[in-house]
């Protein structure tokens, strides 16, 4: 039912007929003839979806109530199987040319992520945490929209409420109004979050176990740090510490972080800022064990946070470990580097072998070498090799012993890896001091044999070097989380002032972490062939938004859709399983200006 500038041509429901999971559906379209060479023909003009008979009534009502004068009149929309109009009906006729999409939201990612909260069960976990609290509001609903926000354009409470929230169709995914969703309940929504945290982890241990099959015998543990923007004078956790962000400057918290063997985290801990890498451990192996029980389960650790005392820690608590060693230990296994025997190659480029040691039935080692770290190291060496050289060249006219002392502290300072392969006299004379050196061939034998090499130590016994090795590669997947934290989910700079919502807003950027480790984790089962950030990317080109259909008598039918995926995006979405909603809300009409004044 359309009016054009020039003919007017009837525009009417499409009815389509489909059969799916052995049933039969029916669908419409809104479809207008258009005169053709070839005939009459249907042209789409939108796509309504599935009505079953009360929803067609309610488009044939919306009609109806079409009264200019405000007399009844029978309007109606008629299936293009009806037949012909009957006599005495009415026709309500579309102006063709004045039909517009409005209110554009951002849809397909933002589905995704509400799916990724309801298979993880997080809408019933907080709707239950906050069954008792009283709000207008609900705060479980509020978690979602923070941690959503966090996931796909991470940024201030302010930017949410101004930027992300309104060009979202999060509104009518959740049923909160734009306007409700402010600062004020953001700000609030970070006292509520944090009691729950221990109940979250718990909760998060078991879903995850759950969806991916994954038995938590191995766990991977590895510590960074969030710094932050301001004075923050009395918080006595906020200190200046060895800063991984490279912002000594400013005061930091520590994070340890807990993940299994594929990358999915399930607990954390905060450290003060100035904690040590070697002393977190300690705390970690408590929480986990107060958690979870003391299972038996592997701790593959960086060699960052191993010592002595963590090992026997480990050892006490009856637990398995396979940790990283300082690179100073190599010196122990000079003989085992240079000697070309009983190496194994476990995959391109990387070759691996056990190391006897006097008391092997407590704890292995494996010497690992890297072909391409060995290129990296050979630069770097070969690098302060000439640098070192031409320092000392430069330096043999100094006069002056006292600077000569001073500089060549700087010079081996600044040179450190090289410096003990060089051994460098000075000599007083009457003329001045004379500057000699040579190398120390040994020492640059040992530095060339252990360029590439690293090695690792375990209590696990019996055990394939070969699975060793991979298993301590896993720990790179902790160490992907912390990217991931860091620039997709940008955890820092933190600007809160309270420690409470300082420490919320790392449990909603770890929340959002989960989310997003989840997608990743369900795209390699499906075999999306994709990572999570470019199927969100991806997803985001689906809109949803209003279908406006100016009437002829002044009044507009208002079909607010989503807009229908291409190609890709829709083969992203049926290997995920996910199905997108055909509607987002009732169909209604806007009256016409002069109705609104009467």
């Amino acid at each position: 039912m359309v009016a054009g500038s020039c003919n007017v041509e009837l525009m009417f429901l499409k009815r389509h007929l489909r059969k799916k999971d052995g049933k039969k559906h029916t669908y419409y379209s809104l479809v207008e003839t258009i005169r053709t060479s070839g005939g009459p023909r249907h042209r789409r003009v939108a796509y309504l979806g599935e009505m079953n008979s009360s929803s067609e009534m309610e488009w044939k009502k919306v009609v109806k109530v079409f009264n200019r004068d405000g007399t009844f009149r029978q309007l109606s929309l008629f299936a293009s199987d009806c037949g012909e109009v009957p006599e005495g009906e009415s026709i309500a006729f579309v102006d063709v040319s004045r039909v517009r999409w409005e209110r554009p939201r951002n849809f397909g990612d933002v589905f995704v992520a509400t799916h990724l909260w309801k298979i993880l069960k997080l809408d019933e976990f907080f709707e239950q945490s906050f069954r008792d609290t009283e709000r207008d509001v609900s705060w479980d609903k509020m978690v979602l929209i923070s941690v959503t926000a966090r996931l796909l354009s991470p940024g201030s409470e302010l930017s949410v409420e101004q930027f992300f929230y309104p060009q979202s169709a999060l509104d009518d995914l959740t049923g909160i109004a734009v306007g409700k969703v402010n600062t004020d309940r953001l700000y609030r929504l970070l006292d509520h979050v944090l009691p729950c945290k221990l109940d979250l982890e718990g909760h998060l241990k078991g879903k995850v176990g759950e969806l991916f099959n994954e038995r938590f015998d191995l766990v991977l543990y590895d510590l960074t740090s969030t710094y932050f923007e301001g004075v923050y004078d009395g918080n006595d956790t906020l200190l200046h510490g060895y800063s991984r962000d490279h912002r000594p400057d400013c005061k930091q918290l520590v994070i340890g972080l807990v993940v299994t063997k594929k990358g999915l985290p399930f607990g954390y801990k905060i450290f003060p800022g100035n904690q040590s890498d070697v002393k977190s451990l300690t705390e970690i192996i408590v929480q986990m064990e107060s958690s979870y029980g003391k299972a038996d389960r592997i701790w593959v650790i960086d060699r960052g946070i191993v010592s002595e005392e963590n090992l026997k820690l480990l050892s006490e608590h009856k637990a398995l470990y396979l940790v990283g060693t300082p690179r100073s230990m190599l010196k122990r296994y000079e003989q085992q580097l240079v000697d070309q025997r009983d190496w194994e190659e476990v995959q391109e480029g990387i070759q691996v072998k056990m190391i006897s040691t006097p008391d092997s039935s407590k704890e292995t080692f494996i010497l690992c070498k890297s072909e391409s770290r060995l290129k990296k190291e050979e630069a770097i060496h070969l690098r302060f090799e000439r640098k070192i050289e031409e320092s000392l060249e430069r330096l043999k006219n100094e006069k002056s012993e006292r600077k000569l002392f001073e500089r060549l502290g700087r010079i081996k300072t600044q040179c450190s890896r090289v410096a003990r392969c060089y051994r460098i006299k000075v000599i007083s004379t009457k003329s001045g001091p004379k500057l000699s050196w040579i190398r120390d061939e040994a020492s640059l034998q040992y530095a060339k044999a252990s360029q590439g090499a690293y090695i690792l130590r375990t209590n696990l016994v019996a055990n394939d070097p070969k699975d060793l090795w991979s298993m301590y590669m896993q720990l790179n997947d902790a160490e992907a989380a912390f990217r991931n934290l860091k620039s997709d989910l940008k955890i820092r700079p933190v600007y809160h002032q309270k420690q409470d919502r300082i420490e919320a807003h790392i449990l909603i950027t770890f929340l959002a972490y989960v989310l997003w480790k989840t997608l990743d984790e369900l795209a390699k089962q499906k075999n999306v062939g994709l990572t999570a950030r470019m199927i969100l990317k991806t997803l985001h080109g689906i809109k949803s938004g209003d279908i406006l259909l100016p009437l002829t008598d002044g009044k507009t039918l208002r079909l607010r859709r989503v807009s229908i995926p291409d190609k890709k995006q829709q083969e992203i979405l049926q290997k995920l399983g996910i199905q997108l909603p055909e509607r987002l809300a009732p169909d209604t009409y806007d009256m016409a200006v002069s109705e609104m004044k009467m």
